[in-house]
């Protein structure tokens, strides 16, 4: 008989800048060597996968990280008396460092997680990337952390447009005039804050790779993918999985020299004379983290038997032309569901 496992999970937003936790919940419950109980911890009360049938069996609303990490832990230790999880997902960058902080303290309760360290997580900040490309010899394009608009004349000193703007957590824009740099930095500083990251336009296809290591240097899964249809926020709305060796080899290799610990993404722009440059290294699941499960490598399982101390064997392979493509859905609910979690923050 399998064990069941109570799993708490964020990032419950599924709309068209989504959030991972919807796809991670639906990889758990296809897990195959336990059953699961999902908790959903969600930081609006309209976010979808709240809502979705066989998502969550629980849902109580937190607050928000920037509210202080005293105030979250307070609930967490609320919602962990009364759920009692084994493991605990987070699924957002803004969120990390505070449950990253406090895996200690987590653990002491009773409730298990498998987080980058603090040192992996503040090292590939994409304000950081060039110093991390020069540390580990990885190929990183040009960027520069930006803290005033003052400092936005300056930069045809140093780049060519078009070039990125980009939030120190999310958000990401091709600027082509001085002007247009002005208003993404206005945008996303008023949203995420500074610096925001100036960093190099590279041409070529990106392609993206989730991968899981086990904190020791070994990769314990691993799947590159394609994006094929992309929004106007830039997220994937249909992907495939790809057969591209080199990418496997570049993450194996960034895993083994950080020793990651955790789920991560890396976004990787392949020119068209064969380079990979590293734009971003997300540290944790990310959004379509389903694909890699239909390709037959089920990351968010084997995150959870990581948490709990199993021991894991890699993945040795994957389904390539695997395809994933999002769609829409009018979810039917009642005032009442909304009202219950306004009022009391428990669903």
């Amino acid at each position: 008989m399998k064990p069941k496992y109570t799993i708490a999970v964020t990032g419950l937003n599924n709309t068209d800048n989504p959030g991972p936790g919807v796809p991670v919940i639906r990889s758990l419950r296809e897990a195959e060597s336990f059953d699961v109980r999902i908790v959903g911890l969600a930081y609006e009360n309209l976010e979808p996968g709240i809502y979705m049938e066989n998502v969550c069996d629980k849902v109580y609303q937190i607050p928000y990280p920037s509210t202080g990490s005293d105030e979250l832990m307070k609930r967490i230790e609320y919602i962990g008396k009364r759920e009692k999880p084994d493991v605990l997902i987070p699924n957002f960058d803004a969120e990390l460092f505070t449950f990253m902080k406090s895996e200690k303290y987590l653990k002491e309760t009773g409730i298990k997680t498998f987080l980058p360290t603090i040192e992996q997580f503040e090292e590939r900040h994409k304000s950081e990337l060039p110093k991390f490309g020069k540390k580990y010899n990885f190929d990183i394009p040009f960027s520069k952390p930006v803290t005033k608009i003052s400092d936005i004349s300056e930069l045809r000193y140093e780049f060519e447009y078009p070039l990125l703007v980009k939030g120190k957590f999310y958000d990401a824009y091709l600027a082509y005039t001085p002007a247009q740099v002005t208003e993404y930095f206005n945008k996303i500083s008023a949203k995420w804050g500074v610096p925001i990251i100036i960093q190099e336009f590279i041409r070529g296809t990106e392609v993206n790779v989730a991968a899981l290591g086990d904190g020791k240097g070994n990769t314990i899964a691993a799947v590159p993918m394609r994006k094929q249809y992309i929004t106007d926020k830039g997220k994937a709305w249909g992907g495939i999985t790809l057969g591209d060796e080199k990418l496997l080899e570049i993450t194996r290799n960034l895993i083994q020299k950080t020793k990651w610990r955790g789920g991560m993404e890396l976004e990787i722009i392949k020119t068209h004379s064969d380079k990979y440059y590293i734009i971003e290294i997300n540290p944790r699941i990310p959004a379509w983290i389903y694909l890699a499960v239909g390709a037959g490598q089920n990351i968010p399982e084997a995150l959870v038997k990581l948490a709990l101390g199993e021991t894991v064997e890699p993945f040795k392979t994957y389904d390539v032309g695997k395809m994933f493509i999002r769609y829409s859905y009018d979810l039917i609910g009642d005032i009442s569901q909304f009202e219950k979690l306004s009022v009391t923050g428990e669903l």
